[in-house]
């Protein structure tokens, strides 16, 4: 569905009622997630309950439809549309942060490795690294980028933990 030239009103509409899609955004130009926070989480639903850190350039979440348990992914705030876009400042913010998020997900799920993915390629993407936990029983290599996806299982413990070492006050 084509949404160029509708009001931001028309399109909050379109998205509840379901005649539009986030497929329809990125087709139409319009970055999702920054239409997303813009609006109420209308795209994406309210991820509050995920959120393990948040700052003024990064919002860190757990994926509601992971590939692993503790699979995260960390968005910038501020619209680019890939690694290539951002300035050199917040490529070094945004790696030293997954570093350290990489860490405490090894730690805290027992994962024997954190994979780390940033696939943003069509024509309306928004920055965000992906980081997915590798367990001992699992194979090691790229597969463990497309495994299944499953429902998110909320685990407050975990979530308790991810955000005190992260430091993360709601």
């Amino acid at each position: 569905m084509e949404l160029r030239g509708l009001g931001a009103e028309e399109i909050v509409e379109l998205l509840k009622s379901g005649e539009a899609k986030r497929e329809d955004l990125m087709a139409s130009g319009i970055c999702p997630t920054c239409f997303d926070r813009e609006h109420d989480f209308v795209v994406f639903g309210d991820n509050e309950d995920k959120i393990i850190y948040e700052d003024e350039y990064f919002e860190v979440y757990l994926i509601s439809n992971p590939r692993a348990h503790g699979h995260i992914n960390i968005g910038t705030k501020k619209h680019f549309k890939d690694m290539m876009e951002l300035d050199d400042e917040t490529c070094k913010r945004a790696f030293l942060l997954a570093k350290k998020v990489m860490i405490i997900i090894r730690e805290v799920y027992g994962a024997k490795s954190v994979y780390l993915c940033t696939m943003c390629d069509g024509e309306m993407n928004h920055f965000h690294v992906q980081l997915i936990p590798r367990y001992a029983e699992e194979k090691i290599g790229s597969s463990n980028f497309v495994k299944p996806r499953f429902d998110y299982v909320e685990d407050k413990e975990k979530v308790m933990e991810l955000r005190r070492r992260l430091d993360y006050k709601e």
